[in-house]
């Protein structure tokens, strides 16, 4: 599984400010937010939204923090800086933000559940992904993101979390952006549901690489 794209960072920043409103307005549909991308392009500049609760233009206001936060910032492919992101991403949302969660959850559309998260494991576990030689960035990027959404480690918002932790390793190596269309987030929540339960993350992720990366060949 090669780079669909070979840019510079700061190229792909470039590409990242320059379509932040449409991968915002995606996440957020992601995550059940009915918003359309002009209503989401008033928020991020700034402006009222009427018919959106509290909780939801609070969470959209988060990921533009976040993406700034990615942007903005050189960071390091560290547990610090996902429990960063959660801390971002769910602030004003949940409480213990950034914090390794307790208490057992359930998944909605599986009787699969996950196990509770330790620290130490994760952190393991998330270095020998990363720093794979055998792989490409766009690879690792993707099983980085899977296996977050998996290990669901955050009491909440761990897709957010998952698909914004791989982006800062896709923008570092130049090599496009994660980002699932709205009319694909259907069959994507049934191939997730599908790794969830059988651990077979092959089929996903080629899905994903055929149709969810997104770059400028240059």
């Amino acid at each position: 599984m090669k780079n669909k794209f070979h840019l510079t960072r700061e190229q792909n920043i470039f590409i990242a400010r320059r379509n932040i409103v449409d991968y915002i307005w995606k996440s957020a549909n992601l995550e059940g937010i009915k918003i359309t991308y002009p209503q989401t392009q008033v928020l991020y500049n700034g402006g009222v939204i009427n018919g959106l609760t509290a909780s939801e233009i609070v969470a959209i206001n988060n990921l533009k923090r976040a993406w700034q936060f990615i942007l903005d910032n050189e960071l390091k492919y560290e547990f610090s800086v996902l429990s960063k992101i959660h801390e971002i991403v769910m602030n004003g949302l949940v409480s213990n933000v950034g914090v390794i969660r307790t208490v057992p959850v359930n998944i909605g559309g599986t009787n699969w559940k996950p196990g509770f998260p330790i620290e130490s494991q994760i952190k393991e576990e998330l270095e020998e992904i990363i720093n794979s030689e055998e792989k490409s960035k766009t690879e690792i990027s993707l099983d980085v993101m899977l296996y977050i959404m998996k290990k669901q480690m955050f009491l909440d918002g761990n897709k957010r979390v998952a698909m914004l932790f791989a982006n800062l390793i896709m923008i570092n190596a130049g090599a496009g952006i994660i980002s699932i269309k709205n009319s694909l987030q259907s069959e994507f929540y049934e191939k997730l549901i599908a790794y969830y339960e059988n651990n077979e993350s092959t089929n996903l992720k080629k899905w994903l690489y055929i149709n969810c990366i997104d770059g400028i060949d240059l």
